[in-house]
């Protein structure tokens, strides 16, 4: 198993109300995707309720292969998806690991 984590920072030039409402689109798509790709074994989107920190935004995901990862990443419906904070994200982070 793979476990795929991506955190993910908002411009800080959004205001708080805008980055909820964007960070919870975005979790409501994401948290939708295994509907769609079936190959996903598991995925959560949290919100970081602590404004001090620099991540706004972790997804937390599991595939059975890094393949698997790459077509998540490629799939038509995860690029929707990832779309809704295209142009509100200033920075990202990610790391896949085997578990």
């Amino acid at each position: 198993m793979v476990k795929h984590i991506v955190m993910f920072k908002l411009k800080d030039s959004l205001s708080e109300k805008e980055k909820q409402e964007i960070a919870g689109s975005f979790k409501s798509a994401i948290e939708a995707l295994p509907e769609k790709i079936d190959f996903i074994r598991y995925i959560h989107v949290g919100i970081n309720i602590n404004t001090t920190e620099k991540w706004d935004i972790c997804l937390e995901s599991t595939f059975d292969t890094l393949d698997d990862v790459k077509a998540y990443s490629v799939h038509p419906a995860h690029v929707a998806a990832a779309g809704i904070i295209k142009e509100a994200k200033e920075d990202r982070a990610c790391v896949d690991f085997e578990q």
